[in-house]
């Protein structure tokens, strides 16, 4: 889920659903809802988040929901569906849109009706609607009911007619089909009748074709928003013929066509990329930083050079595209890298990109919006600090020290903790340190192991082979601190959990008055041990991406 971009602002209620269970004493059962949001937010309802885990949706993943749904829950489930869709939290969209067309198969009329009335809030995008289609034919095999009834059809129809005519234009022409299903198909099977002239003239265009638009409009006096569609749609007709490089930069300029709507030919030309540079979304362009390189669209001291770096630094585009400054950092890596997926292609990287990228980086922690909860953040380093956190081009040093930075720097009630059996080595993190100082310091601050801790706000401790992940619970029930969050980051593959990992929470619960949770993540990703436990405070991050933000801040809201 781009991703595209996950949104770090995080509405919505925020009231806990925690049940106290029969053990008493601060822990919770994880109930129904709780394996539904979880589910909704990263695709499964355990207490395990993978990097990894991109695996195909199926129904039997999903025992929460359609438990909930049995259950006459059906108006629950749809609430908690349009939230992780609208507000951001998830992070991706697949799980709220299977979720989604489950409901509109249950056989409670209500349940159904609510679910085909919800499809316009989650199904915003066409790719979104060609989902949904793909998981409801995917539930007729599995559950022996058929797709193509009133309610359905109605619902279709309506995700058309209500869209603004001009969206609907730019939407169809750059999604025109993704899971087998197209827009045709689509329009066909719902029997849509338009409920305006533009929409009409939309449909037409895409089950007809062009001329047949051409041929229907031609000598007929048309309504204005009918002009403006007809233009548009000439416009990306022109793209799709022209051989012509000068004119298809005209038409991209003056008309701000994307790259989904020309031809792959297209392409293979420099000015046409810089064309497209100007209008492209910030988080799409740091994404193709080493492709545009490659491809001599970015040259070292050329103006699109130079616009690009003055637009990667710019607060107000920073800003705009809510860009996190883990997704710079993880462009930034993978730019510097010089070689795409297998070596192909290659590239050099330009420094004056570089600095703008860094530049970004520090400027984009405005865009992390504080969850307004007090955390503890202990860092592991016992393994290689050179070793690379799966998926990406950051060492897992790097990345702890970027993850610590982020919540020291948003979170102002934050304790960044590393420790050894031997001792707590003091570690501060100031407002003007860079993230290779504060990397530099804390691979330094695993061999200091003679160290004894300070008074300083922020500290690193180092945790050994034998590592206890009850140990910063400790320092904050002795310390008499209340902690909402507590946030373990290992870079060992053989990490060992004890057996007193769940009492030591339930004591720094009762002790403090805090709704205390605990996220263990393992950044290389492999030798997850999850604790047997039902307590809902508990969740396992397996690799670490810009999802795993998403995932410890729904947790500190009690959102899952």
């Amino acid at each position: 889920m781009d991703t595209s971009s996950v949104s770090m602002a995080l509405s919505g209620s925020t009231t806990s659903t925690h049940t106290p269970n029969s053990t008493g004493g601060g822990s919770w059962e994880i109930s129904d809802k709780a394996k539904l949001c979880r589910f909704l937010c990263y695709g499964s309802e355990g207490a395990l988040y993978s990097t990894r885990e991109n695996g195909h949706i199926r129904v039997e993943k999903t025992g929460a929901l359609q438990s909930m749904l049995q259950e006459k829950q059906g108006a629950e489930v749809l609430e908690e569906i349009k939230r992780f869709a609208q507000d951001g939290q998830a992070v991706r969209l697949e799980p709220s849109i299977f979720a989604l067309a489950l409901c509109s198969q249950n056989p409670d009329v209500n349940t159904k009706q609510a679910a085909f009335k919800a499809l316009k809030d989650v199904c915003r995008e066409p790719a979104h609607l060609f989902s949904f289609i793909k998981y409801k034919k995917e539930l007729k095999e599995h559950m022996k009911c058929g797709i193509w009834g009133r309610a359905l059809r109605r619902a279709l129809s309506d995700w058309y007619n209500e869209q603004d005519a001009m969206s609907l234009a730019a939407a169809v022409t750059k999604c025109k089909q993704r899971e087998g299903w197209s827009h045709q198909d689509l329009l066909r099977l719902s029997h849509t009748k338009p409920a305006r002239d533009a929409i009409a003239l939309i449909s037409k265009y895409v089950t007809k074709g062009w001329k047949e638009v051409q041929v229907a409009h031609e000598n007929k006096e048309n309504a204005e928003e009918v002009i403006r569609v007809l233009s548009y749609l000439e416009v990306v007709e022109k793209v799709k013929h022209s051989r012509d490089e000068t004119e298809v930069v005209t038409l991209i300029e003056e008309h701000k066509l994307e790259r989904e709507q020309l031809l792959t030919e297209h392409l293979k030309f420099k000015q046409v990329w810089s064309a497209l540079l100007k209008e492209m979304p910030l988080h799409s362009v740091v994404k193709m930083l080493g492709r545009l390189t490659s491809g001599k669209v970015l040259e070292p001291g050329s103006s699109e050079t130079q616009f690009l770096c003055d637009r990667i630094q710019s607060e107000t585009a920073l800003k705009q595209a809510k860009i996190h400054p883990f997704s710079i950092l993880l462009a930034t890596e993978n730019y510097k890298k010089g070689h795409g997926y297998q070596g192909k292609p290659k590239w050099e990287a330009d420094r004056n990109i570089l600095k703008a990228m860094d530049s970004a980086f520090y400027k984009s922690f405005m865009n992390v919006e504080p969850v307004g909860k007090c955390f503890v953040v202990a860092v592991d380093m016992s393994g290689s600090p050179s070793s690379i956190v799966p998926g990406t081009s950051i060492s897992t040093a790097a990345a702890a020290a970027a993850i610590a930075m982020i919540f020291a720097r948003t979170e102002a009630d934050t304790h960044v903790l590393v420790y050894s059996e031997e001792a707590m080595v003091p570690f501060s993190i100031s407002a003007d340190m860079t993230l290779k100082e504060a990397t530099d310091e804390l691979v330094k601050s695993t061999r200091e192991r003679g160290a004894q801790p300070s008074g300083s706000a922020f500290m690193l401790q180092f945790q050994s082979e034998s590592r206890d992940c009850t140990v910063p619970i400790q320092w904050a029930t002795e310390n008499r601190k209340a902690v909402d969050v507590f946030v373990t980051l290992s870079n060992n593959p053989l990490w060992t959990l004890t057996a007193s990992l769940v009492e030591s929470l339930k004591k720094h619960r009762e002790t403090s008055g805090a709704n205390s949770k605990l996220v263990m993540c393992n950044l290389t990703n492999i030798g997850i041990a999850i604790p047997d436990t039902e307590d809902r405070g508990l969740l396992t991050i397996s690799g670490f991406d810009l999802g795993a933000f998403s995932v410890i801040r729904n947790l500190a809201q009690d959102l899952i």
